[in-house]
């Protein structure tokens, strides 16, 4: 029988300890440049490896979300705002989905 207090229990002691040994093992400042540049990206490349899946799944045609992906990173290139992309990327999915 399986006791899903105890799974719980590992999951908490595994997340915890992830987050609390390197704060006690690393007390002094890193001044490697290659592990601080290493440290800076991780946020950034956690955020693409959630939001790509998501992107090619929500929509029902996995290239319209593709389409969408690609025109939203030309029109952040190019610096627009998080809202005018937000729009043109969802008007980009709906047409290649209704009417393509």
């Amino acid at each position: 029988m399986h006791n899903n207090y105890v799974y719980i229990l590992v999951m908490f002691g595994v997340s915890f300890l992830i987050r609390v040994l390197p704060l006690t093992l690393i007390r002094k400042e890193i001044k490697n440049d290659t592990i601080r540049s290493f440290l800076y990206y991780v946020p950034y490349v956690t955020l693409a490896v959630m939001t790509f899946p998501a992107i090619m799944q929500a929509t029902a045609e996995p290239f319209a979300g593709l389409a969408a992906l690609v025109i939203g990173i030309v029109i952040a290139w190019f610096g627009g705002g998080l809202f005018p992309t937000a729009i043109i990327c969802s008007l980009t999915v709906f047409i290649l989905e209704h009417f393509i």
